[in-house]
């Protein structure tokens, strides 16, 4: 009768650990999703700051003597 007693004490500190895993893992879980949630504020952002950025259109002139494109960018600034 006493193995009947060591397996019931057996189960219950399974089934102990088992619930202190989930809760474990349920806060694990949490602060991964608190940390997806701020990536994505910040990806939010970045996009944000990446709309603002204006390029300036190149600018190419063609060299006349054997038509190919000189893929310089040519200044609207004179040289100083």
């Amino acid at each position: 009768m006493i193995w009947v007693i060591v397996f019931v004490g057996i189960a219950l500190a399974g089934l102990v650990m088992c619930v202190c895993y989930a809760v474990w893992l349920a806060h694990k879980a949490a602060d991964v999703w608190s940390e997806v949630d701020q990536l994505a504020v910040r990806a939010s952002e970045f996009a944000d700051l990446m709309d603002r950025i204006e390029v300036p259109e190149r600018a190419f002139r063609s060299d006349l003597r054997n038509g190919y494109m000189i893929s310089t960018e040519i200044d609207d600034a004179s040289p100083t």
